[in-house]
């Protein structure tokens, strides 16, 4: 048994200082310890995207570092990301899910998509979606609904 180890840092917006097995992953502290849901582990080999978060503002599949590495650091996951709206509209407009599995991985990636890159193509669409894998769409209805989110924020 390793001996637990104080992490501190922010999860969406909450200071978060606890005590935590320093072998865990930050998909588990975040699911099983800040109790946050929508992060979903899929593969735990940071192929699926289903564990995507942000971590200081940039795009992480936290099932891919350990929980100590976000010391100090600002972790943002689908509940706590508050310029998504537009985004999740634009999902259901398009029917971008199903199972709704991926969703919150494709959601934040989109969203990082957009802040970078507000008029993007179909093809850099897919290449910034690309690490995430979607079993149920085929990724048309993925792919439309980020467009639809551009065009309406660019718009806006």
């Amino acid at each position: 048994m390793s001996r637990p180890a104080r992490l501190r840092c922010t999860i969406n917006g909450t200071e978060f200082d606890q005590e935590v097995d320093p072998r865990l992953l930050l998909v588990e502290v975040v699911r099983d310890v800040a109790g946050l849901k929508g992060t979903r582990i899929g593969c735990l080999t940071g192929d699926c995207g289903a564990c995507t978060v942000r971590a200081d503002g940039a795009i992480v599949k936290s099932c891919l570092v350990l929980a100590l590495s976000a010391e100090d650091r600002t972790i943002t996951t689908i509940e706590g990301a508050e310029d998504l709206a537009e985004i999740q509209h634009a999902f259901v407009a398009e029917n971008g899910f199903q199972c709704g599995f991926c969703t919150t991985g494709m959601v934040l990636t989109a969203a990082e998509l957009l802040r970078d890159n507000p008029r993007p193509s179909e093809a850099e669409i897919r290449r910034a979606i690309s690490g995430n894998l979607c079993r149920c769409t085929g990724y048309d209805s993925i792919v439309a609904a980020v467009r639809r989110a551009a065009e309406t924020l660019a718009g806006a």
